[in-house]
C-alpha cells in the first residue's frame, strides 16, 4: 500500500481518503499520473479513480462530493 495520502471519488460518487478506502480495501497510488487503483484483500482491482493530493485540489477541480469515512458515513 502506498504511503501517499490523498483523496479519490469512490464507486458511490463519495469522496474518500486513500488511507482509508473502506470495506477492507487498499489503494495503490501513482502520484505522477494522478491515478488510484482500489484493490480488495486478494489484490483484485475493484475501482479506478483520479488521485487528488488535497481537499483543495478536489475543490479546484470543481468537484462537490461528500467526504465519508471508511464505513461510508459522512464526515
Amino acid at each position: 500500500m502506498s504511503e501517499v495520502a490523498g483523496y479519490f471519488i469512490d464507486w458511490d460518487t463519495k469522496l474518500r481518503s486513500t488511507d482509508h478506502p473502506g470495506k477492507g480495501h487498499h489503494c495503490e497510488i501513482d502520484r505522477a499520473s494522478r491515478y488510484v487503483a482500489v484493490k480488495d484483500k486478494y489484490g483484485s482491482m475493484i475501482h479506478e479513480a483520479t488521485f487528488y493530493p488535497s481537499l483543495e485540489a478536489v475543490a479546484k477541480a470543481g468537484i462537490k462530493s461528500q467526504l465519508v469515512d471508511e464505513s461510508g458515513n459522512p464526515i
